[in-house]
């Protein structure tokens, strides 16, 4: 069996929106790092914009479904993380930072 690659997994994590906000949790720079073992399991790192982010648990279960429906995905956790802390520089899409009206 063929492994994830973390490009795989970025690209299965891009449709998930914060849906305060309406922009994806990748294009936000709200992932962090996705690490892949031998056995297929992914650990994701993520933050959110803020700790009082009302949708939180809702982001990482979405998430966590999104990463795990790649077949080649044996197993799946999510890390929520707020070292460093999400600041809107970490935006990875300049579609975003118009969206936010951050340049």
């Amino acid at each position: 069996m063929a492994l994830p690659t973390k490009e795989q997994i970025m690209d299965a994590l891009r449709p998930v929106m914060d849906p305060e906000i309406r922009i994806g949790i990748v294009d936000l720079g709200l992932i962090y790092d996705v690490e892949i073992n031998d056995d297929g399991a992914v650990k994701v790192k993520m933050t959110l914009t803020t700790p009082a982010c009302p949708y939180g648990e809702m982001l990482l279960a979405s998430t966590h479904r999104a990463a795990e429906e790649l077949d080649e995905v044996t197993s799946v956790e999510v890390v929520l993380v707020w070292d460093p802390p999400w600041v809107p520089e970490e935006m990875c899409s300049d579609a975003a930072k118009d969206q936010l009206g951050i340049w």
